[in-house]
């Protein structure tokens, strides 16, 4: 069974990938960029997360030191476009005081952890949650965490490769045990999901015709693959 689900997963990667073409995401100039765009990113899109960006750059505050010594009302007002400002004000200074807390202020340090110890200790920080952390993970720790979210369940459950009551930690292994380790897969394969997600296979009134993972249906019965997640 695993192999099938390997090889059907691989095949709808590719199905993807041969649509939408190559997407490099995560976009940041550096580690830290994108460690604080998986906070800003939380319960708004991507466009207004690039505007906080972008306001923090200007005043120079994208280094850990910079948001370290930066008073919370003035980080509050920059990050302002990503909504739910103060929120997220109060879980970057959580991040941050993290980073210098257990590492001295390096990133390149806390990535040198054993993954699962900074996975369970990014999930101790109060507002980062396991979308979150993995994304830190995956995206600027290089660090092979399949990254679940709305699309995923959508997308997956609608082709009833899980069932829409999974947990992230299902979802998760949904891909983890069927796939090899690799970053690079992870990471491209995530942001597939996450334009078919916003593109095709939207919340309401999906373009199934379009959709370039129709072929599933069939596949599914010729192959008599079942939900792997019970």
């Amino acid at each position: 069974m695993k192999k099938q689900l390997q090889n059907l997963l691989l095949k709808i990667y590719q199905s993807l990938y041969d649509y939408f073409g190559p997407l490099h995401w995560w976009p940041g100039d550096s580690t830290w960029e994108i460690m604080v765009g998986a906070v800003l990113t939380q319960n708004t899109n991507w466009n207004n997360v690039v505007k906080a960006i972008q306001n923090l750059k200007r005043e120079n505050l994208l280094s850990p030191d910079a948001l370290y010594k930066v008073e919370e009302n003035r980080l509050a007002d920059l990050i302002k476009p990503s909504g739910y400002y103060n929120i997220k004000t109060k879980r970057l200074k959580n991040l941050v005081n993290f980073v210098f807390d257990e590492y001295q202020g390096s990133e390149d340090l806390m990535f040198k952890e054993e993954s699962g110890i900074l996975r369970e200790k990014l999930l101790s920080i109060k507002g980062i949650g396991p979308e979150t952390a993995d994304s830190i993970l995956l995206y600027a720790g290089n660090k092979p965490f399949f990254v679940v979210d709305s699309y995923t369940r959508r997308i997956f459950s609608r082709h009833k490769l899980i069932p829409k009551k999974a947990n992230y930690k299902q979802i998760q292994d949904f891909f983890s045990l069927n796939l090899e380790p690799d970053v690079s897969l992870f990471n491209e394969f995530h942001a597939q999901i996450v334009m078919l997600g916003k593109t095709i296979c939207k919340n309401n009134q999906p373009n199934c015709v379009i959709c370039p993972l129709k072929f599933l249906k069939k596949e599914k019965r010729l192959n008599n693959i079942n939900v792997l997640i019970r």
